[in-house]
């Protein structure tokens, strides 16, 4: 029983990053570009394409058209916390998405957005 406490300890002290992530079609070059605040639920959207649950419905569409191994998951960018009262993490994390919207402009023929 003290095992199980200690391993609750550590999972609630482990600290997680949010970022921008970037799921990409290798077979055509398509991009899916989204803010997370929390880049470990990577693995999830990973998850939920494979059992067909996935929101963006044209990824999904594409994910069972080509399969699995035609995408690729990436970590585009973390965000780097600063230490003040002030900062706001949601803000912080949506201006950073929008940098990298404007960067790879992943809409239409080019993404599914």
């Amino acid at each position: 029983m003290n095992r199980r406490k200690e391993l609750v300890q550590q999972y609630m002290e482990i600290k997680t990053e949010a970022g921008i992530y970037c799921i990409r079609n290798t077979h055509n070059g398509k991009m899916f570009v989204a803010a997370t605040p929390n880049l470990k639920s990577l693995n999830g959207r990973r998850f939920e394409l494979q059992m067909g649950a996935a929101k963006n419905k044209k990824l999904q569409q594409e994910w069972n058209e080509y399969g699995e191994d035609a995408f690729e998951f990436e970590v585009l960018d973390i965000l780097k916390k600063k230490d003040s009262e002030f900062f706001d993490v949601k803000d912080a994390l949506a201006k950073l998405e929008q940098t990298w919207l404007d960067r790879l402009q992943p809409y239409g023929d080019k993404g599914y957005l």
